[in-house]
C-alpha cells in the first residue's frame, strides 16, 4: 500500500472515537438501572469503564508498537503464544467482535428513529447492508465518510452535554454517598453493570486492527489508541451525568432509548423527536467504523489460514468479500437475538480475548522486546485490567450463564475450523 493510500493520525482517532461511542452510551444505562439505584455509583460505574478501557489503551500502544502489524489480537496472540491462541482471537472477532456490535447498533438506529414504525429486522439489515457497499469503493472514500460522521457525532454529544450541565436539574444531583452507594459497589450488580459499560467503551483498541494503514505507526499507535479513549471517557461520564441528571431513574429503568428521554425532559417533546434523529444518525458512524475495521481481522487471517482465503484483500487493498461476509453474520445475528443477549455474549468473549493481549506486555517485558512506546507505571494498569476483567467474567458466569456457555461454544467451534483449515493446507 503506497503512502497515499495510507490514513493519518487524526483518521485513526475517528476511527477509534467512531468505535467507542454507539450504542452503549446511549442504552446501556437503563439496563445497569434495573439492578443498581443510586446515581452516584451507576456515574462510578463509568468512571471505572473508563479506566479500564485507559488501562487496556496503554497495553495495546505497548504491544502494537511492538508488532506493527494490522489484525489486533489476532496478529498479537499469534506471536505472543501460539498461533491457535492467535486463530481463536481472529475467530471471534471474525464471528462476534465487530459482526454484534454492528447489530446492535443498528437494533439501537430503529428505536431512536423518531418518525414512523420502522419493520424489524428489515431496516437494520438494510442500514448495514447499505453502510457495507460504501466501504467496498475506496479508502479516501471510507476515510472522507468517516470523518465527517465522527465530526457529525462528536458535536451532538458535545451539545447534549452542554444543554444538560446548563439547564436546570428537575431530577435532583446524582453525586450523593450514602450507605447504598458502598453497598452497591461491592455487589454482582455492579460486576454485571460494568459488562455493560465495558461493552459502550469497546472499540478503544480498534487502531490496531488497520496499524499497516497508518501513515506512521509507531507514532500514531499510542496517540490514538490513549487521546482517544481518554476523550470518550470524559464524554461518556459528562453525559451519564447528564442523563440522571434530568430523568428520574424509575423512568431511565430497562429503557433502550435513554437519550431521546433526556432531551424530552430537557428540551421538550419536539426536540426529543429530533435528538432522537440526531442519535439514530450518530450511530451510523459507529456502524460504519466497525464495517471497516472488522473484515481487516478476516482479511489477515486469509492470508495465513487456507480456509478462509476467499476474503484476503482483492480490490485496491479492501477486503470486499469480507466486508460482505460480516454483512452476513450480522444479518443473521439480526434475525436471531435479542439486543441484551447479545451485548452479554460479545462482551465476555472480547473481554477474554482481550485479557490475554494485556497479559502479553508482560511477555514482552521478560522477552526484551520493546516499541516506540512504554506503559507507564508498569504493572499496575496491567494488574488493573486483568482483575477487573476477571471480575466481570466470572460474574457474568453466575447471572448469565446461558449467554457465557454459547460463548464458550463459539470457541470450540472456532477450534473445529482452525483444525479443518490445517487439515485443508496440508491437503
Amino acid at each position: 500500500m503506497t503512502k497515499k493510500n495510507k490514513i493519518t493520525a487524526l483518521t485513526g482517532m475517528a476511527i477509534v472515537i467512531a468505535n467507542m461511542i454507539g450504542t452503549g452510551a446511549f442504552t446501556s444505562l437503563g439496563f445497569q438501572l434495573k439492578e443498581l439505584n443510586n446515581p452516584m455509583t451507576v456515574l462510578t460505574l463509568w468512571v471505572a469503564g473508563g479506566v479500564l478501557a485507559l488501562s487496556g489503551a496503554f497495553s495495546y500502544a505497548e504491544v502494537g508498537t511492538a508488532i506493527r502489524q494490522s489484525g489486533g489480537e489476532y496478529t498479537f496472540l499469534s506471536r505472543l503464544y501460539h498461533p491457535v491462541i492467535g486463530y481463536l482471537s481472529g475467530w471471534i472477532s471474525l464471528s462476534v467482535g465487530f459482526a454484534a456490535p454492528i447489530a446492535l447498533s443498528a437494533i439501537a438506529f430503529t428505536k431512536y428513529f423518531p418518525f414512523g414504525n420502522l419493520p424489524m429486522p428489515l431496516t437494520p439489515i438494510l442500514l448495514v447492508g447499505l453502510i457495507t457497499l460504501v466501504h467496498t469503493r475506496n479508502l479516501k472514500a471510507s476515510a472522507r465518510f468517516q470523518q465527517l460522521s465522527t465530526l457529525f457525532k462528536v458535536g451532538l454529544v458535545v451539545a447534549m452535554i452542554l444543554v444538560g450541565l446548563f439547564l436546570a436539574d428537575p431530577a435532583g444531583d446524582p453525586i450523593v454517598f450514602d450507605g447504598t452507594y458502598w453497598t452497591e459497589l461491592s455487589s454482582a450488580a455492579f460486576a454485571i453493570g460494568l459488562i455493560y459499560v465495558s461493552y459502550a467503551y469497546s472499540g478503544w483498541n480498534a487502531a490496531t486492527y488497520i496499524t499497516e494503514e497508518f501513515e506512521h505507526p509507531g507514532r500514531s499507535i499510542p496517540v490514538v489508541l490513549i487521546g482517544s479513549t481518554l476523550l470518550v471517557t470524559i464524554f461518556y461520564t459528562l453525559l451519564q451525568f447528564v442523563f440522571l441528571r434530568h430523568v428520574p431513574i424509575g423512568e431511565l429503568s430497562g429503557e433502550l432509548n435513554v437519550g431521546t428521554l433526556a432531551a424530552t425532559r430537557m428540551l421538550g417533546a419536539q426536540a426529543g423527536q429530533l435528538f432522537g434523529l440526531a442519535i439514530a444518525l450518530l450511530l451510523i458512524s459507529g456502524i460504519s467504523a466497525m464495517v471497516w475495521v472488522g473484515p481487516r481481522v478476516t482479511a489477515s487471517i486469509a492470508q495465513e489460514h487456507a480456509l478462509w482465503r476467499y476474503f484476503q484483500s482483492e480490490h485496491h487493498d479492501i477486503p470486499v468479500r469480507a466486508l460482505w461476509l460480516q454483512f452476513g453474520i450480522s444479518a443473521l445475528l439480526l434475525l436471531t437475538g435479542t439486543f441484551e443477549q447479545i451485548m452479554i455474549y460479545c462482551g465476555v468473549l472480547l473481554t477474554l480475548s482481550t485479557m490475554l493481549t494485556v497479559f502479553g506486555v508482560f511477555l514482552l517485558r521478560k522477552k526484551q522486546e520493546r516499541g516506540t512506546f512504554m506503559s507507564p507505571l508498569f504493572p499496575l494498569f496491567q494488574i488493573l485490567y486483568l482483575l477487573l476483567s476477571l471480575w466481570m467474567v466470572v460474574f457474568a458466569f453466575i447471572h448469565n450463564t446461558m449467554e457465557t456457555l454459547l460463548g464458550m461454544s463459539n470457541l470450540l467451534l472456532g477450534l473445529a475450523t482452525y483444525y479443518w483449515s490445517t487439515k485443508k493446507a496440508i491437503a
